[in-house]
């Protein structure tokens, strides 16, 4: 059955995060702690959503930074530092296989939208800067759900906001935690599997697996209505 929406995560699946690092290094801290920090911000909003609870990616990560950059040498003040950082957010690029993938998925006639534990903003930032806003139905961020990404109830807020039923979605996700809790939830999956990592054994397995965007639109063929 071909989806009537494919679901895009947003950090990391579609945008490149790796100039994160460089934006420590630019502040006097150490380049690991990029990726530190991100992971933190994930288990922090994680155990918020186990708990029932939320926050937003924007005040979790500012916060862990600052927490995070208090005994770093610094070369500007920690506040100062905090901003600079997370303005990075605003300035990622896409990952070099995105563009080319998203193009083949639209021109085959499917529905794009994205749900990202971030903002709107943000993926809307992401997409207009590498012109391709309008590829995109709809930008949802999990600041509209009762809860962050894997939690269920995330996955079908936007199957709810799209008028459609969740076995009728295909999430992409690079995060192994994110395909799982899409199947959970009722989706279909596809692992974007970039670094030709090992699926972990103990979450469910993705109902495709893929070592770059373009091979999606080869993988899924034209859409339905379109066919």
């Amino acid at each position: 059955m071909r989806p009537k929406a494919i679901v895009f995560d947003v950090n990391e699946t579609l945008s490149d995060m790796t100039p994160m690092s460089e934006r420590f290094v630019e502040v006097g801290a150490g380049a690991h702690l990029g990726e530190i920090w991100f992971s933190s911000l994930l288990r922090d909003g994680f155990a918020l959503a186990a708990s029932g609870d939320r926050e937003s990616f924007g005040m979790i990560g500012a916060d862990l930074l600052g927490r995070l950059l208090q005994d770093e040498p610094l070369t500007r003040s920690v506040d100062d530092a905090v901003t600079h950082i997370m303005l990075g957010l605003t300035e990622l690029k896409l990952h070099l296989d995105v563009a080319e993938g998203v193009r083949a998925l639209t021109g085959a006639g499917h529905n794009l939208i994205t749900l990202s534990n971030g903002s709107a903003q943000l993926a809307e930032g992401l997409l207009e800067r590498a012109g391709l806003r309008s590829h995109f139905d709809a930008l949802l961020s999990v600041e509209d759900a009762a809860l962050w990404k894997p939690a269920r109830q995330a996955y079908h807020y936007a199957a709810q906001n799209r008028g459609i039923e969740p076995n009728e979605m295909l999430l992409v996700a690079v995060h192994p935690w994110d395909t799982h809790g899409a199947a959970a939830a009722g989706l279909r999956t596809a692992w974007l599997n970039r670094s030709h990592s090992a699926y972990p054994s103990y979450f469910t397995r993705p109902d495709i697996t893929i070592g770059n965007l373009g091979e999606l639109a080869v993988e899924l063929g034209p859409a339905k209505d379109s066919a």
